[in-house]
């Protein structure tokens, strides 16, 4: 009988006797009640209570049994952490058992067991393992010690764990070589900053000769490893490309892949004329092509990485056009994907076959497919030109099928071909107008609307075609009825005596009869700008449109490179970073593509990059940090409630670090005692109010609105005389600041030169240029870039406020989340008037150092919180460390001495500052001009030697030595700190100091 029968009792009282029989002396009864016991345990019913008997039945020679009571143990130990002690004492003497299955199956089970009490026991014999003479034995053990990194990490690297899995990779057996790869790589994973995985062209030759020996999983291991390295040079990289390329014809679809995702990697850094590239493209054809007869769900895997792999190189698979053919037998999801790339290898040399097949698949039964082939035709005509016409005929040929969808569709993407080629293909509006009645759905009725609009002058009956659009305009949707708006007021344009009162119709119920905020705005935009000047309404709402791009739906290039580096994993499948769907930052690094051949990139010196790695990366949009939110919220500070003058800042509060959501905002406001009134909408066409969020139609643009189009600043509450952000609990002047700090509102020539008051500031000190912080489309028209400078020992934040909205924006203020160095507003953010659509405004913000403190990631991260009357918008941004040099860093020469010797040597770092021309002097004094001071100067065999120091805000010293050889461009700079972390940081501002 098999072992089913454990799974059909249910008798009462059976713990009991399941007791008595794990205490049986008969060993088959023994073995029979543990299995008994498991199923109990696997169909869910609660066995923790036999945890003892179970645990005594350890000490046998079955290693059947032993597998079974070692997975009890294994599920639960957890629940009776003092009970699985008791087995440690078994683990130790299995570890040391002759027979390696054993010793390998104690490791395993030892890994699996996560309770901390029992983990520094299980130290010694994962020692004994991880040397085992026996393979099998160290393969286990290694993929034990992340297990045991997972729970205990402070454990592993104390007890050494890690150099001897870095030691297993130059192990004599392949699999040793896999796991312990596997290992480094999760450990590596959850610690994004450890170099673990050391990899260089040794331990890279190492791991290529283990890939011709191990399993496929071990295989998918190592090409994964493979794929995080960076060749030194394009010879390195064929070289791993060669010795990769066999991996291509594994019968694991998933080895394939890895292989793919290496050579794409690698590829990067061939030059393009070389014999080898055109020989690696024509191999990476056929295993793609073999995916493809897999099963459906591995061919949709693969299908989702080709259609990658096809944006970024289509000469790999552009010969192989009828792979991509779509079969009967094919289910939906396949057949789509296959569509997709099918467009995307369409040229001109297989277009004809394309359009054959298109044309066919537009007659099979499957709605959804039918569909997507009558977009796909279209979207060859807009790629392929020679074909448009071939494209269109086809159109109308379905056209005439007068098959309701088919139709639909394809008046869609003919709109889409007569914005790519204007004035080219108009003859077939004649037929498009025929099939007006049978048009149902919102896409296809607004693409009809957009032709009547746009050629009204071509089509003698316009007017009425639009009407009968406009009698039923409030069952509409939304994108009808905008669409009907703007065609209306084209065909006014084109024909004004003979559709004024048309138009009327149309802007009376757009505007009066509308609860839709969008629609509603732009009908008062059209209004009012037919009302003031026709001739600028001519201008905005018929100008010539820009032709629509041939691709528009290709992945953005830095996504995409990041997806390549992702090739066989379920990001290439969502085509989405891991970041967007892997709960949680820890462990999620974004990958992007080596430099290509040529490009002038270092490959070997990451530390070296960019001169101004702080300044001139983009800052991200959305923090990385996801407690931002909370912490940003948790700044709530109640308003004052007296109603004399302010009190003097308690130094627990930070000045402008009010609440922008929440009880915070009644001091803005001014009055405290009653909420602010809700600024009340006209729906009368003499006055509209424009809303911040009315969307331009695909034809709008407008370029520039008359004075007077908009409704002035709401005043808020009582008079404050001044910015709305002023309100109450900001007269006093900052701690931080000395009281008579000049307003930080810029004022003209004086401030660009900095001529008014500040005195003794070193002239030059470096400020990085100003670089976008938060784009206006990521904040409803508002847009800032800025930069940050340190001006007479104050830490300014210099920032551009834009408009790019249609309304005034009034009532800014400012707050920041804790912070590394704990930088915080000294003051309110002073923007005195209110800002206009299309104007700018530059306001500085002086910055204090004693606001609350958290670590960041990077260290220099600033994240912050602007709210306006519009909305509260959240950006983050880099500052260079150099802003935090103080004045007072020069350090006695023995006390320079002294700290030197008393900080430890680990804590040193060395880098390398490239193509940097300027003599020691120079350089001496543009750092000395940003607070990095020269305490002596010596000569060595003609290479100057620089001993600097500076002090942060936060009284760490750091302390340097830069030298620097006459003829030679490149300085090498060595920093000593007892905060190593501000290390890289440093050496970032001293290379931006320097080459600016």
């Amino acid at each position: 009988m098999t072992d089913s029968k454990y799974f059909t009792t249910t008798k009462k009282g059976e713990i009991f006797e399941l007791k008595a029989e794990l205490n049986s002396d008969k060993k088959e009864k023994k073995k029979e009640a543990v299995k008994k016991v498991i199923a109990s345990m696997t169909v869910g019913k609660d066995v923790s209570a036999l945890f003892p008997d179970v645990v005594n039945c350890m000490q046998t020679d079955n290693l059947e049994l032993k597998k079974l009571v070692y997975l009890y143990l294994m599920n639960y130990a957890k629940s009776q952490p003092d009970m699985a002690i008791m087995a440690v004492n078994t683990f130790v003497k299995d570890c040391e058992d002759p027979n390696p299955l054993i010793r390998a199956l104690a490791v395993r089970t030892m890994g699996c067991i996560r309770v901390d009490k029992i983990t520094e026991y299980l130290c010694e014999p994962l020692r004994k393992c991880l040397k085992d003479e026996d393979p099998y034995v160290r393969k286990t053990a290694a993929v034990c010690v992340a297990k045991l990194h997972d729970i205990n990490a402070q454990l592993v690297e104390d007890q050494g764990f890690l150099d001897t899995l870095k030691d297993l990779i130059s192990d004599s057996n392949p699999m040793v070589v896999a796991n312990a790869v596997a290992a480094l790589s999760e450990i590596a994973e959850s610690h994004p900053n450890s170099n673990l995985l050391d990899l260089n062209p040794q331990t890279i030759n190492k791991l290529l000769t283990a890939l011709n020996e191990c399993t496929e999983w071990g295989q998918i291991f190592i090409l994964d490893c493979l794929a995080n390295y960076t060749p030194r040079d394009d010879r390195e990289s064929q070289s791993i490309c060669e010795r990769v390329t066999p991996r291509l014809s594994h019968a694991n679809s998933a080895v394939v892949l890895s292989a793919v995702k290496v050579l794409m990697k690698f590829m990067e850094m061939l030059p393009k004329d070389l014999d080898y590239y055109g020989t690696l493209l024509k191999k990476l054809a056929p295993p793609l092509v073999t995916l493809l007869s897999a099963e459906p769900e591995l061919q949709y895997v693969a299908l989702r990485n080709i259609n990658l792999i096809v944006q970024r190189r289509p000469e790999i698979l552009k010969h192989e056009m009828k792979v991509f053919f779509v079969k009967y037998n094919d289910p939906i999801y396949v057949k789509l994907e296959k569509l997709d790339i099918m467009i995307r290898l369409a040229s001109q040399a297989n277009i004809a076959q394309v359009l054959a097949e298109l044309k066919e698949y537009a007659t099979e039964v499957d709605v959804d497919f039918v569909r997507k082939a009558v977009r796909a035709i279209g979207r060859c005509a807009i790629k392929v030109e020679q074909s448009a016409e071939r494209c269109v005929s086809t159109l109308l040929d379905l056209i005439q099928t007068k098959v309701n969808y088919v139709v639909q569709e394809a008046i869609v993407v003919i709109k889409d071909i007569f914005r790519k080629y204007p004035n080219k293909y108009e003859s077939v509006i004649a037929t498009l107008c025929e099939n007006l009645d049978s048009l149902d759905e919102p896409e296809a009725r607004a693409a009809m609307i957009w032709i009547v609009g746009e050629y009204a002058e071509r089509i003698d009956n316009a007017d009425e075609l639009l009407e009968s659009f406009l009698e039923g305009f409030h069952d509409e949707s939304t994108q009808v009825q905008l669409q009907l708006l703007t065609a209306i007021v084209k065909l006014f344009l084109k024909k004004p005596t003979e559709t004024q009162e048309l138009v009327q119709q149309v802007l009376s119920l757009a505007t009066q009869d509308s609860d839709n905020p969008d629609l509603r705005d732009r009908g008062y935009i059209y209004w009012r700008l037919l009302s003031t000047d026709p001739v600028a309404a001519k201008e905005v709402v018929l100008a010539e449109k820009p032709l629509i791009s041939e691709e528009t739906d290709l992945i953005e290039p830095t996504l995409l490179e990041e997806l390549i580096c992702h090739i066989g994993t379920l990001a290439s499948v969502y085509h989405k970073p891991p970041s967007a769907f892997v709960e949680g930052s820890r462990g999620v690094q974004h990958k992007r593509l080596p430099g290509s051949a040529g490009s002038g990139e270092s490959a070997d010196s990451p530390d070296t990059g960019s001169a101004a790695g702080v300044s001139e990366a983009p800052p991200a949009v959305i923090p990385s940090q996801g407690d931002l939110l909370g912490d940003l919220l948790n700044l709530d500070l109640t308003p004052p409630t007296t109603t004399g003058p302010p009190p003097a800042p308690s130094s627990g509060m930070q000045m402008g670090a009010m609440d922008l959501l929440g009880g915070g905002l009644d001091s803005l406001m001014g009055d405290e005692s009653e909420p602010p009134p809700v600024p009340q909408r006209t729906d009368t066409p003499q006055s509209p109010q424009l809303s911040h969020q009315s969307p331009s139609p695909p034809d709008y643009s407008p370029t520039e609105v008359g004075p007077g189009d908009h409704a002035g600043p709401v005043k808020l509450g009582g008079d404050l005389g001044g910015s709305p952000a002023m309100g109450a609990g900001f007269g006093a002047p900052p701690a931080a600041m000395p009281a008579s700090f000049p307003a930080p509102v810029s004022g003209g020539l004086d401030d660009l030169f900095d001529l008014g008051g500040s005195v003794g500031m070193p002239m030059g000190a470096y400020s990085p240029p100003k670089s976008i912080w938060l784009p206006a489309m990521k904040a409803k028209g508002l847009e800032i870039s800025g930069t940050f400078a340190r001006r007479a020992g104050v830490i300014q934040m210099e920032m551009t406020l834009t408009n790019k909205a249609m309304s005034v924006m009034t009532d800014f203020a400012i707050q920041f989340n804790r912070n590394s160095f704990g930088l915080a507003p000294a003051g309110p953010l002073q923007v005195l008037t209110p800002v206009s659509p299309n104007q700018s405004i530059e306001v500085a913000l002086p910055l204090s150092t004693v606001g609350p403190v958290m670590k960041m990631e990077p260290l220099t991260n600033l994240q912050v919180a602007v709210k306006n009357n519009i909305d509260v918008f959240y950006f983050s941004s880099q500052y260079p460390i150099s802003m935090l040099f103080v004045e007072d860093g020069k350090m006695e020469r023995q006390v320079f001495l002294a700290t030197w010797k008393d900080i430890p040597n680990d804590n040193e770092a060395q880098f390398q500052i490239k193509d940097c021309h300027l003599s020691s002097d120079a350089a001496s004094s543009k750092l000395q001009a940003s607070n990095v001071f020269t305490i002596a100067k010596r000569t060595v065999e003609g290479q100057d030697m620089l001993y600097q120091s500076m002090k942060l805000t936060n009284g760490i010293w750091v302390l340097a030595e830069l030298r620097v050889q006459a003829g030679n461009p490149n300085y090498t700079v060595s920093l000593k700190c007892r905060a190593p972390e501000v290390s890289q940081c440093v050496f970032q501002s001293y290379e931006a100091m320097l080459k600016n």
